[in-house]
């Protein structure tokens, strides 16, 4: 959901300066000839550089991320599911134009990382390109049974820029 809202606040930010700058042409065009010179053209802020990483670099990201702002956790990597939710086979509805339906934990994508404490897990972080995280089926299954093991399932798209402090503030979100 912060990903959309990023998204959603980088676009109208960029509409609203279309507007903007529509509206100081055309109160230009209608506005008295002034022989000053025109103040030069504001510097547009640049977008967030989306960094091109592979696979084993997102992960050595994420991990650095995990071992030094979370040490108070323990951290374990490419945890199958049924590590958290046993041998269990459950009925959910993952998608709204299919009836609800049995999924064994096992057919889970192994959470990229989960968070303990006292031995106890307190959060999975889980790294997907694209739409994995809501539409592929593995994924699907990894969020349920986080959701009901009582587990926050703090979801990144490797597509995206990630911004070391987002990424930071994201978990801490989730993990309070």
């Amino acid at each position: 959901m912060g990903l959309f809202k990023t998204l959603l606040g980088s676009v109208a930010e960029k509409a609203i300066s279309q507007v903007k700058d529509a509206l100081s042409d055309a109160m230009s065009e209608h506005a008295p000839k002034n022989t000053a010179r025109p103040a030069a053209p504001a510097t547009p802020r640049p977008e967030p550089e989306i960094v091109e990483r592979t696979d084993a670099e997102w992960l050595a990201f994420f991990r650095e991320i995990l071992q030094t702002q979370f040490a108070d956790y323990s951290v374990r990597e490419d945890v199958p599911v049924t590590d958290i939710a046993g041998p269990a086979a459950d009925s959910f509805q993952l998608y709204s134009t299919r009836p609800t339906q049995v999924y064994k934990a096992e057919w889970g994508k192994p959470y990229t990382f989960v968070l303990s404490q006292g031995g106890a897990p307190k959060g999975v972080v889980m790294l997907g390109k694209g739409h994995s995280h809501d539409a592929n089926v593995k994924y699907l299954i990894a969020r349920m049974y986080a959701k009901k093991a009582g587990l926050p399932y703090i979801n990144f798209y490797t597509q995206m820029p990630n911004e070391r402090d987002y990424v930071v503030g994201r978990i801490r979100k989730f993990l309070s």
